[in-house]
């Protein structure tokens, strides 16, 4: 079952299955968040936004509205 990463709750692994790339910025794209990387939830800030996360074993924040357009599959 596909959930996005903004429905993510601390700790919880997934592996990223698809996404749009036209909503999803470049840079992260670069860093790694593509389909088929690890992505593990480290928090959420305060009001949710924005999430932190280690893809891959890089750590980034980016904000609620970009993680609720990344589709992931809970491991």
């Amino acid at each position: 079952m596909l959930i996005t990463v903004d429905e993510l709750v601390k700790g919880d692994r997934a592996i990223i299955k698809k996404f749009d790339a036209r909503v999803v910025p470049l840079k992260l794209i670069e860093m790694g968040c593509i389909e088929g990387s690890y992505v593990e939830l480290v928090q959420h800030a305060p009001f949710s936004d924005p999430v932190y996360l280690n893809i891959n074993g890089t750590y980034l924040a980016i904000r609620r509205e970009t993680a609720a357009q990344i589709q992931v599959e809970r491991l």
